[in-house]
Parts: structure tokens; C-alpha cells; sequence
């Protein structure tokens, strides 16, 4: 879920954020019953609307909920616009969805002025967008309050395709997560895409050896160079699962199984002992266990990430617009 997831990783609970412990006092289910008891349907109608139109917009809302959280916590920093703000950060290259948050927005802004957080739109909007791609559905805590700051170089923590596993790891667990949320949350690549340009190495020259990564599987490497040839065009998208790319399902941790992952990442989960456990426990054989046991876990992972350094009415505001702070 770093720069390569494409037109593509609560209740209250503690988390550690960088050794200091966060309460997410503020947070909880209905949190806007009261205020603007129309707030989750309007977000949901929204979501679907665009969905029905581009389907791929799921990966994207996911996506960018996580870049979110990842940079100065799940407080909507992403969504501000500026020259130095997080959306010129090179990992959130192609971040997309920012029309349906502001769509629903807008909508919240006729119906309740200046109740509904935008990130707290973007936390319910990536659990909509997983709901319509055939993936679980959650209750998302809410009460979060939007970030006055957004510095495209506070955005060199979020994860990459290229990070051992040991990295992954280091990178969630400053976020309060543990390798069983890293690998489940990694989960939402089942849906999404990435460029060729992320992956093409592991073809060609892995380790600047001319040699292909030897982990992918030789069927599926006879399939990749077929698609992407040396001189191909490096922008060329390929979805992230190949069993079902358009469902979310426990198709990718199968492909990783088989040695079919795309990004290296990805499917280096397969050879680390404490990632691979998981990986195997999702990508289990025994029918009617694996996918709840994934929608179960995803749901709850989501909830543990959606918590991260939430802001409160002391530091945060609830913007009239959200790609920039209010005045």
C-alpha cells in the first residue's frame, strides 16, 4: 500500500505511536447519531454513485486512507493541497478518490455545517469502497478530528514496494501495528493495480544481476515477461491479484503461496517465519474458513490503523472544505 497500489496497505483502543501510547478517547460507533444522523449514508451513497461509474475507485479510496493514517495519523492530511503539502510527496504519487471525499463533503456541508470531519469521510469511505468490491464491512469509530499541518516530507515513513519485510515491519510497528496487521492490511492489494515500473526489475536484472527473482514461480514469469518485455512501456498496469483483482478476496495470499506475487514486498510475506504464518493461515485450503477468518481480521485491522494518532478539538478542526485548512 505505498506509492505502487493503483487506480488501488475505531473502537477505542490504545495505541503506540513511536513509544508514546495515543488514546483514542474521542472515537466511537455513532459518534454522529445526534449531530448528523444522516452522516454514514451519505458518505455510503456517495461511494456508491461513484463506484458504479469507475469500480477501480475502490483500490483508490483504500489507498488513500492509508496514506492518511501513515503521515501525522488518520486526521485527513492527505486531502490538503499545496506545493509542500503531502500530496507532492513522490509516495503519494497517484493518489486518487479526492472527488468522492469531496463530494461527500459537500453533501454533509447542506446537510449538517461543520459536524463531519474529513477524515473521518475518508475512514468511512474506504470501509464503503471494500463493502462494494464484494469485501467485508465494518463499524468504523468515529469523531475524528481534521489536521491543520501537511508536509509532503513527512511522507518518507510510508511503506514502499521495495522494503525487505524487517523494514515493513519497523515502519508499522511506529505506527502501533504488528506483522499480524502488516500482512492483513497488506491483504487490500486483492484489489488495485501498480506499474510496471515497480516491478519489472524482479524480470529482468533482480539484484543488478540480470537474473529474475528467483521467488516468482517460472510459470508465472514466462506470463510477466510475455506482458511486460524489456523495452515495454514501464506506466503498462497490472492488476495486484491475478486470481480476481476486481473482488476482495484471499486470492492474493494464495498467489503469494504459489510464488505468483507482483511486488517484491509482496511476496517476500512468504519467506519471512513470522509473516508467513499468517500468509498461510489466509491462504488456507479449508473452504469456509479462510475468507471469514480474512473479512474478520481485515475488518479489525482496519479499526487498529484507523485509531492512529487521532486528532481531538484541542489540535484539530473539522474543515469546511477539505483540501484546505479553515481560516
Amino acid at each position: 500500500m505505498g506509492v505502487y497500489l493503483g487506480n488501488y496497505c475505531y473502537v477505542m483502543i490504545i495505541v503506540l505511536v513511536l513509544g508514546k501510547e495515543v488514546r483514542s478517547q474521542s472515537l466511537k460507533n455513532g459518534y454522529y447519531s445526534s449531530s448528523c444522523p444522516r452522516a454514514e449514508s451519505i458518505v455510503r451513497s456517495t461511494v456508491e454513485s461513484h463506484f458504479d461509474s469507475d469500480p477501480t475507485i475502490s483500490p483508490g479510496l483504500l489507498r488513500l486512507h492509508f496514506h492518511d493514517c501513515f503521515v501525522q495519523g488518520c486526521d485527513g492530511s492527505v486531502l490538503i493541497k499545496g506545493k509542500k503539502a503531502e500530496q507532492a510527496a513522490l509516495a503519494n504519487g497517484g493518489l486518487r478518490g479526492f472527488e468522492v471525499i469531496d463530494d461527500a463533503k459537500a453533501q454533509l456541508e447542506l446537510e449538517c455545517p461543520g459536524v463531519v470531519s474529513c477524515a473521518d469521510i475518508l475512514a468511512l469511505a474506504a470501509r464503503d469502497a471494500v463493502d462494494l468490491s464484494s469485501g467485508p464491512s465494518w463499524r468504523v469509530p468515529t469523531g475524528r478530528k481534521d489536521g491543520r499541518i501537511s508536509l509532503a516530507s513527512e511522507a518518507s515513513n510510508l511503506p514502499s514496494p521495495f522494503d525487505s519485510v524487517a523494514v515493513q515491519k519497523q515502519k508499522f510497528e511506529a505506527k502501533g501495528l504488528d506483522a499480524h496487521d502488516l500482512v492483513t492490511l497488506l491483504g487490500a492489494h486483492t484489489i488495485g493495480q501498480t506499474d510496471c515500473l515497480f516491478f519489472r526489475y524482479r524480470l529482468y536484472n533482480y539484484t543488478v544481476t540480470g537474473n529474475s527473482d528467483p521467488t516468482i514461480s517460472p510459470s508465472f514469469l514466462t506470463q510477466l515477461k510475455t506482458l511486460y518485455p524489456p523495452n515495454g512501456d514501464p506506466s503498462k498496469r497490472v492488476a495486484l491479484d491475478i486470481g480476481s483483482p476486481s473482488k476482495f478476496d484471499v486470492s492474493f495470499f494464495k498467489n503469494l503461496r504459489d510464488g505468483n506475487g507482483i511486488l517484491e514486498s509482496d511476496q517476500r510475506l512468504w519467506s519471512d517465519s513470522e509473516t508467513n504464518d499468517v500468509v498461510r493461515k489466509y491462504a488456507s485450503t479449508i473452504r469456509g474458513l479462510l475468507g471469514l477468518r480474512f473479512d474478520k481480521e481485515f475488518g479489525q485491522a482496519m479499526v487498529k490503523m484507523s485509531s492512529i494518532e487521532v486528532k481531538t478539538d484541542v489540535d484539530g478542526e473539522v474543515r469546511k472544505v477539505c483540501s484546505k485548512i479553515n481560516y
